[in-house]
C-alpha cells in the first residue's frame, strides 16, 4: 500500500473504531484503563480529529477482537452486524450499521438495540465532541441526555451537541429498537431546505399585481 493510500486509509478509520468499541460494549474510559491510550487521544481518533498511528490500530484491534481488514473497510466487520433489518437477525447484542464511507463530515449509522425482558436502567452517558441528530424508526428509545430523560418513539427526532452527556437504551419490554444516527465530528449540522410553497414567490409563481 502506498504512503497516501496508508494515510488515508488511518485517517478513515475514526468511526469505525468507535463501532467496533460500541459493539464491544465498553467506554472511552474502560478502553483507556486497558490499553493505556487516553480517552481525549481515543475521542480525537474516533472523531476524526487525529490520525491513529498504525499501532494504536494494532492495539485497538487486538481490544476488540477485529481484524485490520475489517477496519480498514476491506472486509465485512462483525461490529456491524448482519445486513438483513430483520429484528431476530441481530442477536443479543447492539448492531451497528455504518451507512457512509468516511471520508470526512457528516457519518451515517443505523443502530439497533435487542428486546429486554427486566426494566430498563439509566443508560450510561459518554461526552465527545460533535453534533448528532438521531431518528428513531420503531421501538421505543430510551435518551438519556445530561439531566434529561426522554422516551422517543418511532417518527421522534432528537439533536443534540454531542459534548453534552448523553446515552440510550431499549426503553423497555416490547421489542428491540432501531434508529439512525447522523453524526458530524467536528459539529457539522444538517441543512434543511425546502422549495418555496406555491404563490410564495417561488420560480413560476404568480406575483402580486
Amino acid at each position: 500500500m502506498a504512503g497516501d493510500d496508508l494515510d488515508g486509509t488511518l485517517a478513515a478509520m475514526g468511526p469505525r473504531l468507535r463501532a467496533a468499541r460500541e459493539q464491544h460494549g465498553a467506554t472511552l474510559a474502560g478502553i483507556s484503563c486497558a490499553t493505556g491510550i487516553s480517552p481525549s487521544t481515543l475521542s480525537r481518533i474516533e472523531t476524526g480529529r487525529r490520525k491513529p498511528t498504525l499501532e494504536v490500530v494494532l492495539q485497538l484491534a487486538k481490544e476488540y477482537g477485529v481484524s485490520l481488514d475489517e477496519l480498514a473497510g476491506h472486509a465485512p466487520a462483525p461490529a456491524v452486524g448482519p445486513r438483513s433489518t430483520a429484528p431476530h437477525s441481530f442477536g443479543d447484542d447492539k448492531a451497528v450499521l455504518p451507512l457512509t464511507r468516511y471520508v470526512g463530515g457528516l457519518h451515517a449509522h443505523k443502530h439497533v438495540l435487542p428486546a429486554v425482558e427486566d426494566p430498563p436502567v439509566r443508560p450510561r452517558q459518554a461526552s465527545h465532541e460533535g453534533y448528532e441528530w438521531l431518528c428513531v424508526l420503531y421501538g421505543r428509545l430510551w435518551l438519556a441526555l445530561a439531566n434529561q430523560d426522554l422516551v422517543l418513539t418511532a417518527g421522534d427526532v432528537a439533536e443534540f451537541d454531542t459534548r453534552t452527556p448523553h446515552g440510550v437504551a431499549n426503553a423497555g419490554p416490547g421489542g428491540p429498537v432501531e434508529y439512525l444516527i447522523l453524526f458530524g465530528p467536528q459539529g457539522e449540522r444538517l441543512r434543511a431546505r425546502t422549495p418555496p410553497t406555491a404563490g410564495r414567490g417561488g420560480p413560476g409563481s404568480p406575483q402580486p399585481s
